[in-house]
């Protein structure tokens, strides 16, 4: 049964009379399932399903196609890509993708929501393939998303299927970022960088396609974003005033990490003007402040992409992403006065009843996260002055890249199956 929708934001007494009708049709509903499955138990068909599992358990689409477009157009037609052209998964690229793996390929990950789906390697590597990921950066897809299923904070399901405008954002840092050049300086959140449009448009792949999240479907956003079709990048630890962001959480230099976040679109923060910290820090402040962002309902994490340029204007004045966090969490706070009072209401009805004494402060202003440390600090970016702030969905969750034996890698090359896994002294590749 489908709830009428919208319900949202309508007087309690029109949504209880909702309420009791879907109550009332329910029961019928129920019998009329029941008895539908079982007519479908005994059901003959005349030809098989195209997508019907074959004898291994795979669920299989065979496509005769003449060139790229056609296959672009039929997998398009089938609801599986999202809407610009795609690189045919044929077995062979599959099967390259798959030597990058790390692990088995008859290995599988999930189940994967919001439909629940245990998707083998194989799957996984042909939305990777479709999305145009070079090989070597299929371990990096596989193990953004396994790093997404990991955390319930992270609340997967509910970023697939929320009416809200989230998708996944994810940052590669480290050794095998600077090796699959996924670029944390000028244009970084695009376009015009292959590992970061493709990563990230593969992890939205696996999502849709092996989830079952497809927009209009499972996945109820509302508008969408351009952060749906991939949201990739990298720091830029070169022109960074403070260490890089994977040592805040007890990994080293040597490693490489994944950060993956249900993220809204970047809201770009303009500075040209001030020259101190304080006038930076107000500005910062002030466009995080605003009255609809999603931080409001979650209390979460939130991310400031901070540019080069703005960053060494506040390390000048000796202030650590610490200090910022700081003095952002004192700053960045929403006057209860500027919302409606009905939408206060909604936003505490989604606080814990223990928080709901200190959900305003003394000045009459709501926070955006519980504590400093939830707002997250990265450098990333070129020339301007300009930063980013991403408001979220729940958490987000850092994870190492690792092999099949959880050993940190530091190269792609640690991932190919039956080659020796390499010393502490491996040489890698970082570009200029």
């Amino acid at each position: 049964m489908v709830i009428p929708h919208p319900f949202g934001g309508l007087p309690l007494e029109d949504i209880q009379q909702r309420a009791q009708e879907v109550a009332q049709r329910l029961p019928a509903a129920i019998r009329e399932a029941a008895l539908q499955a079982r007519q479908e138990t005994f059901q003959q068909t005349s030809s098989p399903d195209p997508t019907e599992p074959d004898q291994a358990g795979k669920s299989r689409i065979t496509i005769d196609a003449a060139d790229t477009d056609d296959v672009s157009r039929a997998l398009y037609g089938l609801g599986m890509t999202d809407g610009l052209p795609v690189i045919a998964p044929t077995p062979e690229r599959v099967a390259k993708a798959l030597e990058y793996a790390g692990r088995d390929p008859a290995s599988t990950i999930g189940p994967v929501p919001p439909e629940w789906r245990i998707l083998e390697l194989e799957a996984v590597a042909a939305n990777a393939v479709m999305a145009g990921c070079a090989p070597e950066a299929f371990p990096v897809v596989l193990q953004a998303i396994e790093a997404m299923m990991s955390d319930p904070a992270f609340n997967l399901y509910g970023m697939q299927t929320t009416t809200h405008p989230i998708g996944p954002m994810v940052m590669v840092c480290g050794p095998v970022a600077d090796e699959l050049q996924v670029w944390g300086g000028i244009g970084c959140l695009g376009p015009g960088w292959r590992s970061n449009a493709t990563i990230g448009r593969a992890v939205r792949f696996v999502l849709t396609n092996g989830g079952g999240a497809h927009p209009g479907g499972m996945d109820k956003a509302t508008m969408g974003q351009p952060g749906k079709y991939s949201f990739c990048f990298s720091e830029n630890e070169a022109e960074s005033p403070w260490s890089p962001y994977r040592l805040d959480y007890g990994f080293k230099e040597t490693d490489s990490t994944i950060t993956v976040v249900g993220a809204e679109a970047p809201l770009n923060i303009n500075d040209h003007g001030s020259t101190t910290a304080e006038g930076l820090l107000r500005t910062i402040a002030g466009t995080m402040s605003t009255t609809g962002n999603n931080n409001l309902y979650w209390l979460g994490e939130t991310f400031l992409i901070i540019g080069p340029e703005h960053a060494q204007s506040l390390a000048r004045e000796g202030l650590s992403k610490e200090d910022v966090k700081v003095e952002l969490h004192e700053r960045a706070r929403v006057p209860v006065d500027k919302m409606s009072t009905e939408q206060f209401a909604h936003l505490q009805s989604w606080i814990h009843e223990s928080e709901v004494d200190t959900y305003v402060d003394s000045n009459g202003s709501v926070a955006l996260v519980r504590e400093p440390n939830d707002i997250k600090i990265v450098v990333a970016g070129g020339p301007g002055k300009h930063s980013m702030w991403v408001p979220t969905w729940f958490r987000s969750v850092t994870k190492g890249i690792v092999d099949e034996l959880d050993r940190p890698v530091q190269s792609v090359r640690q991932f190919r199956r039956g080659e020796e896994h390499a010393s502490e002294e491996i040489e890698v590749e970082v570009r200029a």
